[in-house]
């Protein structure tokens, strides 16, 4: 196994030998639920909040993590994820108006302006019908329209009967998970990927059944060229701090493997380019076999690129 974007380097300060790699984004967390101080020697550089109060996102300071982040989910009145207790008030913007006019109060327009203007690089919409009422087709549309008019990417959480499919028809640019409520058929898997779309992982925050269709789901969306991004939901339930080796091996048994299991760790989405002067360092040569690399990868950490030396 050869890996397009690895390199051999020795770092400057301990000369440890190892292996350089592209800096890593965890594309789904929560910051408001975990402890961020890890990120770095724990092999993340990058991630995207999809899911937090934009006042307090946007007073963060520069650092590791780069933090990117969506602001508050936008949802309907009694839509996910209102009512949960780690959800509170200021992570939710209610949509009650599909229109595309600027400061309407409750308005598609105005809800994607809000989370804009406080620094959002990408919108989040609710779309968690199991849960909740969930936007209308106007509202949905108004909204994938605000976040174009913005320059914004816009992210879905699509569960429950047919929301995908919404998702797929309103032109949203990624999920914000697998699907995992149920297989999806050929004809939906081959118009998320004729459409661009993206998934972001969070395998493991599934178990038994759900897992396994999340899996199957991202295993067919893979194999038919789908774009996958690396992402944990970090913050629901009891998951790891950083490079998550139980997700690294959950998409390697979705075909997810070698270096489009890098491309989808690596991917500066939604940025147009990964985090500037860092690199991931992992001791040790790459591996050789593709079932070794998820293990490896896990003990990635996060170091300036300035740092390392190649030693071809």
């Amino acid at each position: 196994m050869t890996l397009a974007a690895a390199w051999p380097v020795r770092r400057s300060l301990t000369a440890e030998a190892g292996t350089a790699l592209p800096p890593f984004v965890d594309h789904h967390v929560h910051l408001h639920l975990i402890d961020a101080s890890s990120f770095a020697r724990r092999g993340i550089a990058a991630v995207v909040d999809l899911g937090g109060d934009p006042v307090h996102l946007a007073r963060r300071g520069d650092g590791i993590p780069h933090v990117r982040y969506a602001g508050a989910f936008l949802t309907v009145p009694g839509g996910y994820p209102q009512g949960r207790s780690w959800a509170p008030a200021s992570i939710v913007c209610e949509v009650t108006d599909a229109s595309s006019h600027p400061g309407v109060p409750g308005g598609a327009r105005t809800a994607v302006d809000a989370q804009t203007d406080a620094g959002a690089a990408v919108i989040k919409v609710a779309l968690h019908a199991d849960a909740g009422p969930v936007p209308d087709d106007p509202t949905l549309t108004a909204i994938v329209a605000a976040a174009r008019a913005r320059g914004l990417a816009v992210v879905a959480h699509a569960q429950g009967p047919g929301q995908v499919e919404r998702a797929i028809d309103a032109g949203v640019d990624v999920l914000a998970h697998t699907p995992a409520d149920a297989p999806l058929s050929r004809r939906v898997l081959a118009r998320a990927v004729a459409a661009g779309q993206a998934w972001i992982s969070t395998l493991d925050i599934h178990r038994g059944d759900a897992r396994d269709r999340a899996i199957a789901n991202l295993r067919a969306f893979a194999a038919r060229g789908g774009r996958v991004l690396y992402g944990t939901d970090l913050g629901n339930g009891d998951l790891p701090v950083g490079l998550n080796r139980r997700e690294l091996l959950a998409l390697h048994e979705a075909g997810v493997r070698g270096d489009r299991l890098i491309e989808a760790l690596s991917d500066p989405w939604p940025a147009a380019a990964p985090t500037a002067g860092l690199s991931t360092f992992i001791p040790g040569p790459a591996p050789t076999h593709p079932d070794d690399l998820a293990t490896w990868l896990s003990r990635g950490t996060v170091v300036a690129t300035e740092e390392l030396a190649r030693v071809d």
